[in-house]
């Protein structure tokens, strides 16, 4: 099975169309048109939104064996070497979604020619990167329809060489939640701030502040996170800001420490109010369960690849990382992994060069593993 060249192609189309979530309508024309020179007399087809859904029908099927591939790209300015760079001012695909969905490509070109008995559907999922995608494609009527039994899904790693796989039993990504916090107060003149309330001086505190609760509100032996990637706010420099606008993230690894982290954040905005004279909103945003792997699938997923293929395969820690996909699994069995593709820049970073010949290793790998619990 030489689909290397084809794939290869496949992939840099799709890495010059990034979209943002709920937008990918480039993308799903793509997908269409490649599905629709297949073969089509085991397959069928559903579009849901910018989404699609892909059943290959089996022989004298008794279950039905799924793939999760998200679709989104990220806004961000590329920085790679590519000659095949993204045609889309600002947008990127960083977090290595042309990569996903280049496997499920891969995967469904091999069984729609070698079918095995069960039922194989493969989700080609929007919004990941947000607002989510995966637990309203979930409550779909077509999902409904074709429920699967098992679900599968992996992720690119480069922190690990080209085609080794890595994951865990359990719990294997954060629950995570977008944080943004608006706050509102009394502009001025730079030259008479005691006739205002300054909200660059209070989201500097509010900042500053936050970074206690996981120091001293979080349980030293679990593990959580709030970072903030932007602050705005103000207009020229010498006019005090009236308002300001932080724009934040929020990890745990537990469900518990996700609402103590909320509670505490809540009473220091609360107090942050008082003190700075000032009104705030905060505003959680897009939110994403757990990615929590079955413990038996995960094992035997992890023993099927090291007894009948040549790849590494890592047992990994938990990540911080945030994933729509834990949505899936916390409603059916199923697990997801990381894909090593080795790259000395990594998620969500405009120099982000994965290898490519981890794609092929992928569709190998889950080629194999389907024909073994799909006959």
């Amino acid at each position: 099975m030489d689909l290397l060249p084809s794939l290869i192609n496949i992939r840099r189309d799709l890495h010059r169309i990034p979209e943002l979530g709920f937008q990918e309508f480039k993308t799903q024309e793509y997908l269409l048109a490649y599905l629709g020179s297949l073969p089509s007399e085991r397959m069928e087809i559903k579009t849901w939104k910018t989404g699609i859904f892909v059943k290959v029908k089996g022989i004298d099927p008794v279950k039905t064996i799924a793939y999760r591939a998200d679709m989104d790209g990220l806004p961000i300015i590329e920085e790679t070497e590519y000659s095949f760079q993204s045609e889309h001012p600002d947008r990127m695909h960083a977090c290595g979604h042309d990569f996903h969905m280049t496997i499920a490509l891969g995967i469904i070109t091999y069984f729609v020619q070698n079918p095995v008995r069960d039922d194989l559907l493969f989700i080609f999922q929007p919004a990941e990167e947000g607002p989510g995608g995966a637990e309203p494609m979930l409550r779909s009527d077509i999902m409904k329809e074709w429920k699967p039994d098992l679900i599968t899904a992996l992720h690119i790693a480069p922190e690990y060489p080209a085609g080794t796989i890595a994951t865990r039993p359990g719990l294997l990504f954060a629950n995570t939640s977008e944080l943004f916090i608006d706050l509102k107060g009394k502009g001025g003149h730079a030259a008479y701030p005691h006739t205002t309330q300054d909200m660059i001086v209070a989201a500097a505190s509010l900042v500053t502040q936050l970074q206690s609760v996981v120091a001293r509100n979080v349980d030293p032996l679990d593990s959580a996170v709030i970072t903030f990637g932007k602050i705005t706010g103000g207009t020229v420099q010498n006019i005090i800001a009236e308002n300001a606008r932080l724009e934040g993230t929020i990890r745990t690894l537990s469900v518990e420490s996700m609402q103590k982290v909320k509670e505490r954040i809540e009473a220091l905005v609360h107090g942050l109010e008082i003190g700075y004279s000032c009104k705030a909103v905060i505003d959680y945003g897009s939110m994403y369960h757990q990615v929590y792997n079955h413990h038996e699938l995960t094992e035997e997923f992890m023993d099927f690849t090291k007894a009948n293929t040549d790849t590494e395969v890592v047992l990994c820690r938990e990540a911080m990382t945030g994933e729509d996909f834990g949505y899936m699994l916390d409603e059916i069995p199923g697990f997801m992994f990381w894909l090593g593709v080795e790259s000395p820049y990594g998620l969500h970073h405009s120099k982000l060069q994965p290898k490519e010949e981890a794609i092929q290793m992928a569709v190998q790998l889950m080629c194999k593993y389907f024909l073994y619990k799909a006959n």
